[in-house]
């Protein structure tokens, strides 16, 4: 994610050198419950991340805690990497004794502290990450890997809910043909294709050019260029470690075609100042915004995380939000911070949080481990930036407002 949150960022790095210079607790039965949190502080999905779940722990402190045992977050900045990751997990279970770990919206972090989670027989639960890889290793080796979560949507049920928000905002009410899918070449986006190539077709649109680039491109001229050439409805995207660079560059060359898919960039609540306004008519699929009940949990949290924060909640402090509940409400009826107990009880989860109603998929399910998606699950929404706000075009059932494009936008090729 590109951006800064200076105000945020300090806040939490005060928290977190607060955390540093705490004296280490012994395991004592009215110690607190200590829930690690490993996460591109520098960033502001990364930094929404501690953000969400400190408000989550002090909502259940002051309600008594659990088991009589008050919450403490305790923060770790990897800085967007694998190897601190690792050595943040592996100091987060060794010296902090921390009893869970929430970490990374970064698929390639999470796939590198999952076989650790095994290890170290450590409940981990990422708010952001989306590889089916994630799941698929819980799914295979269930009894190794059964200490992994995953709290956030999959890149195979992200694929599903853009193709249906596609058929209805695209196909039934444009009249859309085509798209050309323009996706990033990461972790994340590999089952994102594939999901995309195998929906988009049942959605009565025809794939019509693919391209998969480099995080690093900074020049999205040859790559709009080609899409153009082919003339398609639509450009879908599936794009999070870039962002505001081909939202600017659609905006100045005026690329006639309209933006469809997941811009994770754009779910940041600073991504119309980013772009300095370029995001006009830019969509994407999320899993909430601070303006709409997705439930009854959603906008309080949102107004609670902007009047400690001075800024809404990008979309990882919703889910860590949500992420600190599930892993105390798993101790609370588990009675115990026994990692084996705390998983069969995660497993159980039934929540409603701020992004839906939360359960995991089973054992058995292809998705082991992963957050159920559909009707009466988590739905995800798609928004769409207009005159600066993130207005909620889809489902109908929160929709705010009707999908609708810059004048230099064609929405017939």
């Amino acid at each position: 994610m590109t951006g800064r949150m200076p105000h945020l960022e300090r806040a939490l790095l005060a928290a977190a050198a607060a955390i540093g210079l705490a004296a280490p607790a012994s395991a004592q039965s009215g110690d607190p419950i200590k829930i690690g949190v490993i996460a591109e502080v520098q960033s502001i999905a990364g930094a929404a991340t501690p953000g969400g779940a400190q408000i989550a722990a002090d909502e259940i402190n002051a309600k008594g805690g659990i088991l009589g045992r008050k919450i403490e977050i305790v923060t770790y900045d990897n800085k967007s990497s694998s190897a601190d990751s690792v050595r943040a997990f592996q100091r987060a279970v060794s010296e902090d004794k921390v009893s869970a770990v929430i970490a990374s919206y970064i698929s390639e972090v999470v796939l590198a502290l999952e076989p650790w989670a095994a290890r170290l027989k450590m409940p981990l639960i990422t708010p952001g990450a989306a590889s089916n890889e994630i799941t698929k290793a819980i799914h295979n080796d269930y009894e190794k890997n059964k200490y992994t979560f995953h709290g956030y949507l999959t890149s195979a049920a992200q694929a599903q809910l853009v193709c249906d928000a596609a058929r209805e905002l695209l196909v039934d009410n444009l009249k859309f043909k085509s798209v050309a899918i323009m996706s990033e070449d990461a972790a994340w986006t590999k089952p994102l294709d594939v999901g995309y190539e195998a929906c988009f077709p049942k959605a009565s649109l025809k794939v019509v050019e693919h391209i998969r680039f480099s995080p690093d491109t900074t020049d999205f001229t040859p790559i709009f260029n080609n899409i153009e050439s082919k003339k398609p409805d639509a450009i879908v995207t599936g794009i999070s470690h870039v962002g505001v660079q081909p939202t600017v560059q659609w905006k100045n060359q005026q690329v006639p075609i309209p933006m469809f898919g997941i811009s994770a960039q754009a779910l940041s609540p600073t991504f119309w100042n980013d772009t300095n306004g370029a995001a006009e008519g830019v969509p994407s699929l999320a899993v909430a915004t601070p303006d709409v009940a997705v439930t009854p949990k959603t906008k309080p949290f949102a107004q609670a995380f902007k009047a400690k924060f001075g800024t809404p909640p990008a979309y990882t402090g919703y889910t860590a939000y949500d992420d600190v509940y599930i892993i105390a409400e798993a101790i609370q009826r588990a009675g115990s911070t026994d990692p084996d107990k705390m998983v069969a009880e995660m497993e159980k989860t039934n929540f409603e949080g701020t992004i839906g109603r939360i359960q995991f998929y089973g054992k058995n399910d292809e998705f082991t481990h992963g957050i159920k998606s559909g009707p009466g699950a988590v739905t995800g929404l798609v928004f769409q930036w207009q005159s600066g706000k993130q207005v909620t075009v889809w489902p109908k059932a929160i929709a705010e407002g009707k999908l609708k494009f810059p004048d230099f936008v064609k929405l017939s090729q």
